[in-house]
């Protein structure tokens, strides 16, 4: 069976008029004939271009590109899905590299090799985002936000992600790392966009805060320490009116002093205690990552 057999291209959009039908066209060259499009309701005739081109059409119900791939992998019958931007950022040939690698993997990334067509804020952005899912999800990850990534089906078919708009691509890996499957990487292209783009600056915040709650999904335990350790800030604010009033007119809060010394007390131990939730949480995943690679080799 080959490469082209194997994979469907699954491009969701909204308004990409200038970019789908290069992308469309650039796949076919390629020799894939699965290509999925999931679109937004698009007003510029996004979605006419796509027909045209020879690409399945689904309009999705709702807003945000989550909703649009968690409709679109209810049609993938093939064993991989390639998720593909569709404003000529990626370049769909670098899905062989990728599909030669999912024999191995479970989610392989296209890391976005030339960032020179990401904004500076944009980078720095993706550089804090995946810093943070690293180490609360115990990977090594370059590029966890990448528009561009093949999955392995029936991993992620029916799954019901709960994240919205563009956290979807961490909601995946984040789900995909908490049941130790395996994330690779290989690096791609990256070009100028084509039409304007959706991202606003502000999403970038929530995709981080998004990734912090996933975290507190796979990890409970987390949140519950996380909250307590809430409670350093009351706690050093009280200790520190105590120690200002005493010094300025040598009056001791006897009260305050000691509940603002159990705050503390409270939040720093729960603050630890949360440290070490999150790092037994990340060796749980590299257990089951040993466990699951050693079945593999049985």
């Amino acid at each position: 069976m080959g490469l082209e057999e194997v994979v469907t291209f699954l491009i969701p959009t909204l308004n990409e008029r200038d970019g789908i039908g290069l992308v469309i066209d650039e796949i076919k060259s390629l020799g894939f004939d699965k290509i999925i499009v999931v679109d937004g309701n698009s007003t510029d005739g996004t979605a006419e271009i796509a027909k045209e081109k020879g690409a399945t059409v689904i309009y999705q119900q709702g807003k945000g590109k989550a909703l649009a791939i968690m409709t679109g992998l209810k049609h993938v019958d093939t064993p991989y899905v390639a998720v593909i931007d569709g404003d000529y950022t990626y370049n769909p040939a670098d899905v062989i590299k990728a599909l030669k690698m999912m024999e191995d993997y479970d989610e392989v990334i296209v890391v976005r090799g030339n960032r020179k067509n990401i904004p500076l804020l944009n980078r720095f952005g993706n550089w804090v985002i995946t810093k943070m899912f690293n180490l609360l999800f115990g990977t090594r990850l370059k590029d966890v936000l990448s528009g561009f990534y093949v999955l392995r089906t029936n991993e992620v078919k029916g799954v019901n992600f709960e994240a919205k708009g563009f956290s979807i691509e961490v909601a995946i890996s984040a789900y995909l790392a908490s049941q130790s499957k395996r994330i690779g990487e290989v690096i791609g292209d990256y070009r100028a966009r084509k039409g304007e783009s959706k991202l606003k600056k502000i999403q970038g915040l929530k995709i981080l805060f998004d990734t912090i709650l996933l975290a507190t999904k796979y990890n409970p335990v987390f949140l519950i320490f996380v909250v307590g350790s809430a409670l350093l800030l009351p706690g050093i604010a009280t200790l520190s009116y105590v120690a200002l009033d005493y010094l300025a007119y040598h009056i001791f809060h006897f009260v305050l002093a000691f509940i603002g010394f159990s705050l503390f007390n409270v939040g720093l131990i729960s603050l630890l205690l949360s440290v070490l939730a999150l790092y037994l949480k990340r060796m749980e995943y590299r257990l089951n990552e040993k466990i699951e690679g050693l079945k593999r080799d049985v």
